[in-house]
């Protein structure tokens, strides 16, 4: 079957009306108890209070729900059943979302890692440091780099360490308070701009032109003595490789500036580039998305960050060595930029992006690349016959990498249907809602999949029949749309009550509190 034949499967999420868990709990309902401790342990520990100093214990007992293992397990899972979430085909968009393998959660969860404490001594933790080295020169390579620090928890933080290197080597030459300019780019992720402020640096921002990228003259007019580094990402989210990039650094590095790779679309072009032979001094990359980490809801991320061998003594402590015979955890380093996070980073995705990176073997992470793009190239040509949308610098020749921009501008002015109402409706369908852009949109109405080399032809077709069908609904039934959805465990959302701090709640105390005042008003 060619993809414009395939047709969207029937789809209907389970609806269950499920309470929160605090109103499922009976008093006296237990799922576990625990025996009594036997006498011998009790005469050597004592009681339990007793370890516990007096001004810390609770006054009365925490509020926890009550039941049996049999009613958390259906709790659970018909809170699973009501939740699209990243279980359907996810083509999210600027983030590369890969087959996350169980094993690798198994593996995590045994005592060899969860229970290992940062604090431990050196000789007690030998495997783990021994996976962080190997990983860190796993990356070296790819890279060209000389050291990578895993402590960044996600890709701003990431770039975030480089804002903190890049203020430390300038104040190293006596330089920082003249250096205070970073360039960055419209399309680049906009935590580079973001975080460069933070870090108390000015951001200059070059705009797109025409070829889909900034121009080298743009760049040169905005390079001065004041420049302390340039911060990009390329390809950029349109999927456009800008072919100077050479150039750039040369500009940047020649009037005395760094230059930082941010690798978030590293899908593309992993094994193909290397960022030290760009000339680039560090560089990022975004295990829980390349590295077949898992990604979700800002918690298990990180932000590999490497450098040169002469930023190396800047980098946040500690930093993973190894003598030839043992691995040790080197916080000595007096020019380190200090600590970016808590210990060491999420050291669990370092060990899942190191699995996933044997296992894939250079070969393999090269080929990657290939199905990548050669996957995103095949949704543009199957996505351009759909009335409605309009790609990015349509009229820029040649292929995009492992994303493209594409914009519903059209869409909207043609029948009233926005972006916002598509991603409603594809979870009709049992998709999840694509990604739109990073802000501020610079194509009308924003979606940017990207394939990655997980998905099957089949898979991808089925996407693309999706937005297919939602675009002819646009355009002859669009109320269908724009009420979306309707196959859903709720119905669309009315936002107002997220607006309004007097109806939400973050804790159960608060939800009590608050519709107990409620109430009150009510009567």
């Amino acid at each position: 079957m060619s993809g414009s034949e395939t047709k969207p499967r029937e789809y209907h999420a389970a609806r269950w009306n499920e309470p929160v868990i605090m109103d499922l709990s009976y008093p006296g309902r237990r799922g576990l108890v625990f025996p009594e401790a036997e006498p011998g342990i009790r005469e050597s520990v004592g009681s339990g209070e007793d370890l516990v100093p007096a001004a810390l214990r609770r006054k009365t007992p925490p509020k926890l729900p009550e039941m049996t293992e049999p009613d958390v397990l259906r709790h659970y899972l018909h809170l699973s059943q009501e939740t699209l979430g990243m279980i359907g085909v996810s083509l999210f968009g600027t983030c590369t979302m890969k087959h996350n393998a169980p094993i690798n959660e198994a593996v995590m969860a045994r005592p060899q890692v969860a229970d290992v404490h940062p604090y431990q001594p050196e000789d007690t933790v030998q495997g783990t440091l021994e996976l962080i080295h190997g990983f860190n020169n796993i990356l070296c390579e790819l890279s060209g780099m000389d050291q990578f620090v895993f402590q960044a928890g996600g890709g701003a933080n990431a770039a975030f360490t480089n804002c903190c290197v890049t203020r430390a080597y300038h104040a190293s030459r006596g330089e920082l308070e003249q250096r205070n300019e970073i360039i960055t780019t419209i399309q680049a992720h906009p935590c580079n701009a973001a975080t460069a402020a933070a870090a108390g640096f000015k951001v200059i921002t070059l705009m797109v032109e025409e070829d889909g990228y900034p121009s080298l003259e743009a760049l040169k007019a905005a390079v001065s003595d004041r420049t302390a580094a340039l911060m990009t990402n390329n390809p950029d989210d349109m999927g456009v490789y800008n072919p100077h990039i050479k150039e750039w650094v040369r500009v940047v590095k020649e009037a005395g500036g760094l230059c930082f790779y941010d690798h978030a679309n590293f899908n593309g072009v992993m094994g193909k580039i290397r960022a030290r032979e760009l000339g680039f001094d560090a560089c990022m990359f975004m295990l829980h998305k390349t590295f077949g980490a898992p990604k979700g809801g800002g918690g298990p991320a990180v932000g590999a960050y490497g450098c040169t061998e002469e930023l190396a003594r800047f980098l946040p402590t500690p930093v993973v060595t190894f003598d030839g015979s043992d691995y040790h955890v080197d916080a000595d380093r007096p020019d380190s930029c200090g600590k970016i996070r808590e210990f060491w980073g999420n050291i669990p995705q370092v060990l899942k992006s190191y699995s996933w990176s044997r296992m894939m073997g250079g070969d393999g992470i090269a080929e990657g690349s290939d199905i990548s793009v050669l996957a995103n190239n095949y949704m543009d040509h199957e996505l351009s016959k759909i009335r409605g949308l309009e790609k990015s610098h349509p009229d820029k020749p040649g292929w995009r990498m492992e994303m493209t921009r594409w914009g519903m501008g059209k869409l909207k002015e043609d029948t009233g249907v926005s972006v916002l109402d598509v991603q409603n409706r594809m979870t009709d369908f049992g998709m999840d809602a694509f990604w739109l852009s990073h802000e501020p949109w610079v194509v009308p109405e924003p979606f940017t999949p990207e394939a990655g080399e997980m998905y099957s032809k089949e898979d991808l077709d089925t996407w693309v029949a999706v937005i297919r069908q939602i675009s002819d609904e646009a355009y002859s039934n669009p109320e269908i749309v724009t009420t979306a959805p309707h196959n859903q465990a709720i119905h669309k959302l009315k936002g107002e009550a997220l607006e309004d701090p007097d109806r939400w709640a973050m804790t159960w105390r608060a939800y009590q509190r608050k519709n107990r005042n409620s109430a009150d008003a009510a009567e």
